[in-house]
């Protein structure tokens, strides 16, 4: 049977991202789940809090992938303008959701504050809109076609998310196997090419490490089928077998041994 291949793309929203007062979390914590459930993150872009930039994000995003999650703006203040994006892209009215309010407006009634006009900002989303729950602050997140819309704040979206991640059909998952390889790039980029269009099916990846006093690199092998993954881990094994051979015999030459191995 083929794979079942899901995608994704993440839109991060907010000036403090591209300004770098605050360091997303958010991007790193979705990849880690996303790989986990058999979905592949595909692109992430980061915008400022521009509703043009979002709307043409998430037009050109929501057209090339099964799924598209965004993170910021949806909170209580003027900057705080997704909601309209979202539902501009959409072509809906922006609305105060009735069930969204109900849940704010209970919650600030129980804590003995005014459920004022900028908190009711956070009861907004496009018409038709499904709610995300939110454990941790009560003010929903929404779901419009393939777009789930979330928080900022890595707590809140990260609760958001755990919730999304167990309605979506996933797909098959990636299997890697790792394998240690004590030469630099430089040595292996060649063959290593080559094998990786020897096995299409796999992707290869090398990552350099630098211990201070020598190179090396980690190169990981991912493939969705279990009999595909071992074809090419065991070519990219007998590639560091086969350049470590010829490393020991040049250099057992240029010591003037004569010897060849």
């Amino acid at each position: 049977m083929s794979p079942t291949i899901k995608t994704a793309g993440m839109l991060a929203i907010g000036d403090e991202l591209l300004s770098g007062r605050t360091k997303d979390k958010n991007i790193g914590h979705l990849a880690d789940l996303l790989t986990v459930a058999g979905i592949d993150l595909k692109e992430v872009r980061i915008v400022a809090d521009e509703e043009d930039a979002i709307v043409e994000a998430l037009n050109a995003l929501r057209q090339r992938y099964d799924y598209i999650f965004t993170s910021g703006g949806i909170g209580p203040t003027h900057d705080d303008i997704t909601a309209d994006s979202v539902s501009k892209a959409f072509g809906v009215p922006c609305v105060h959701d009735p069930d969204a309010m109900m849940l704010l407006g209970t919650m600030y009634a129980a804590r003995n504050m005014d459920f004022t006009e900028s908190r009711q900002r956070m009861a907004r989303m496009p018409q038709g809109a499904r709610h995300i729950p939110n454990p941790v602050s009560t003010a929903p997140g929404f779901i419009i076609g393939n777009v789930h819309v979330m928080a900022g704040v890595p707590q809140v979206f990260q609760a958001m998310i755990a919730h999304v991640i167990e309605t979506l059909p996933t797909g098959t998952k990636v299997l890697t196997r790792a394998i240690v390889c004590p030469f630099g790039e430089g040595d292996i980029g060649t063959l290593l090419g080559q094998i990786q269009k020897a096995h299409p099916l796999t992707s290869i990846g090398s990552y350099p490490q630098f211990d201070g006093k020598r190179f090396s690199t980690e190169l990981l092998v991912r493939a969705r089928d279990e009999a595909v993954l071992d074809a090419a881990a065991a070519d990219v094994a007998a590639m560091v077998v086969q350049i470590a051979a010829e490393k020991d015999a040049l250099a057992k030459r240029d010591l003037g041994t004569g010897e060849v191995a």
